[in-house]
């Protein structure tokens, strides 16, 4: 029998092929996977008017990243892409909240390098019918109301400073602000991470909801309240910070009621990867109790928006897909566009902002549901990272912190990974070149004396010959 090789090339034999078969592997699923791009992909029911889209798209100094656009897209009924729009020369850097308005016209929020556009843009001749400025450089929605005041959700990345988020009300006509709320007076200064932080509230939603009252998301305080515009007190509240059993860093929630009164939230919960429904039970306004009457799951990943249509079914943006669907109370899929890049936000436009179609409890349609129907995102029949991992925790001594690893891995992923390249297969990689790195390491320790021995060589080589010439 011949002799084996020697213990180190056996290792290094089999670390080369664990390495070029995870490779190989992650090519494969590379060419099996189709990159998302502008076009509708589920029609089981045709959508009542034109779909507008606006996509945040990822921009670096100005320049949107290849693959990765930042755009408001129209879509009719067919689903056939009527126009796209990149915003005007020099502001292009993102797009976040876009509103039908009554006369067919949309309000666009465009934060650009120094600050945020917000204008009035025309479908029709694609131009801007008013636009102002404000000196906030990431302002995720603004509401027009009572025809010349614009209510703005007031992201202030504050470095020196205890923060100035707040809500405010801008009037076109008189060029001032003539209300406004901040939330380190009606916040502790300890809340989520203190008032000093950079980044205190991100406030990312506001709506004019009942008798004059403000809806916001508190995204870092994993709320959502509604103020009294007279009184400046919180009238509702629908979580608190870090109860991520009822919201984890939300976006836009949606105020309507049931045909008995009954408050009712609708509320994209980003971070929990659901849509969920919530309606104010056993008391007045205030005095009651939350009760979550519908809750929709499955394979979201960072849904952003979420909108109750007059039909009932509801417009669900799911921002790391991608893709805008319209799914059942029961949760089918039956119309679903896909939209890169980061989608953030969609309107039917027939229907106007925020239609507050019937509530859950109205259509007798409370409980969870699970999304069925849609296209398959990702690599056909795999499961999603996290769930793969939560798999394999449950079967070994694996921390269970690894599932929130795996799940920030899949949130934050799609942003630096290569648009062509399913999750997956970049996920394959990295192991592959985390592998390669350890082995490089330990041949280094491993080697250490002959590199020492190599290096000292080298140098007197180099020293004796200066020595020569000089």
């Amino acid at each position: 029998m011949a002799d084996l090789p020697p213990r180190r090339w056996l290792v290094r034999g089999l670390l080369g092929v664990i390495v070029v078969s995870l490779l190989l592997f992650s090519g494969v699923l590379t060419l099996s996977y189709e990159e998302p791009t502008l076009e509708t992909s589920v029609t089981e029911s045709a959508p009542e008017g034109d779909t507008v889209v606006a996509s945040q798209g990822w921009n670096a100094r100005n320049v949107s990243l290849p693959g990765r656009p930042a755009r408001l897209v129209s879509v009719n009924q067919s689903g056939a892409v009527e126009w796209t729009h990149g915003g005007p020369n020099g502001t292009d850097n993102w797009f976040y909240d876009v509103d039908p308005l009554p006369n067919g016209n949309l309000l666009v929020v465009n934060p650009v390098q120094d600050n945020t556009v917000v204008y009035e843009f025309d479908p029709d001749t694609q131009k801007r019918v008013w636009t102002e400025r404000f000196d906030l450089v990431d302002i995720h929605d603004v509401d027009l109301i009572n025809d010349d005041e614009l209510l703005v959700a007031g992201i202030n990345y504050d470095e020196d400073r205890p923060s100035r988020d707040r809500v405010f009300v801008y009037n076109r006509t008189t060029n001032d602000v003539t209300w406004k709320w901040l939330f380190k007076n009606h916040y502790p200064a300890d809340a989520d991470k203190g008032v000093r932080t950079e980044d205190w509230t991100h406030v990312n939603d506001v709506d004019a909801v009942r008798n004059g009252e403000f809806l916001v998301s508190v995204r870092n305080m994993d709320q959502v309240i509604s103020i009294n515009r007279s009184t400046k007190d919180i009238e509702l509240r629908l979580g608190r910070d870090d109860d991520h059993e009822t919201l984890y860093e939300q976006h836009n929630p949606t105020y309507f009621e049931s045909e008995n009164g009954t408050p009712t939230i609708l509320v994209a919960d980003s971070e929990n990867d659901r849509i969920v429904e919530y309606a104010r039970v056993g008391g007045p306004p205030g005095e009651g109790e939350w009760k979550r009457t519908w809750t929709l799951t499955g394979d979201l990943n960072w849904p952003r928006d979420a909108d109750r249509l007059p039909n009932g079914n509801t417009l669900v943006v799911d921002s790391m897909n991608h893709r805008v669907i319209e799914v059942t109370p029961a949760g089918e899929v039956v119309w679903e566009m896909d939209a890169p890049w980061a989608t953030y936000d969609a309107e039917r436009v027939a229907h106007g902002d925020e239609p507050g179609g019937p509530t859950i409890t109205d259509q007798n349609a409370s409980g969870n549901v699970t999304l069925y129907g849609g296209s398959e995102t990702g690599v056909s029949g795999a499961p999603t990272i996290p769930s793969a991992v939560k798999g394999v925790v449950a079967k070994t001594p694996l921390p269970a912190g690894a599932t929130a690893l795996a799940e920030s891995w899949r949130r934050v992923s799609p942003w630096f990974k290569p648009t062509w390249m399913p999750i997956w297969a970049f996920s394959i990689v990295v192991v592959s070149l985390s592998v390669l790195l350890v082995w490089g390491v330990g041949e280094g320790v491993y080697q250490r004396r002959r590199i020492q021995q190599r290096l000292a060589g080298s140098l007197g080589s180099i020293r004796h010959r200066l020595e020569r010439g000089r």
